[in-house]
């Protein structure tokens, strides 16, 4: 079973991110921010990251741009889920190392669709 860390400040959006890929054959492992997303990454090894861009603390670029970093995770693949469809962000995401974009609210099955894409 692979796993999906999401990464959101809204505890309703993480309930339903661990409703669709859990019913989508994931196991979902969550973080409320980016700086707790850091946090569960120093704990467990997730296949794919889904994080929301704006976030207390850390937001999702900076997020992406600090796994980047790190050599063990540079290669997992990180979507973004947000309601920003600002060109600029979106740019910037893809220069920070981001794999795709989704803008919400989402569709369950298309989201578990992208997982399964980026994961395979």
């Amino acid at each position: 079973m692979k796993t999906v860390l999401t990464v959101d400040d809204s505890r309703t959006m993480r309930e339903m991110l661990r409703r669709a890929l859990g019913d989508g054959g994931f196991h979902v492992v969550q973080a409320e921010d980016g700086v707790h997303g850091l946090e569960v990454l120093g704990t467990c090894a997730p296949d794919v990251i889904v994080t929301d861009v704006n976030m207390p603390r850390m937001d999702g670029l900076t997020f992406i741009e600090e796994v980047r970093k790190d050599a063990e995770r540079r290669a997992i693949p990180i979507l973004v889920l947000t309601t920003e469809s600002d060109a600029q962000k979106k740019a910037r995401a893809r220069a920070a190392g981001a794999t795709g974009w989704i803008v919400k609210p989402f569709d369950p099955v298309k989201l578990v669709d992208a997982v399964n894409r980026v994961s395979a």
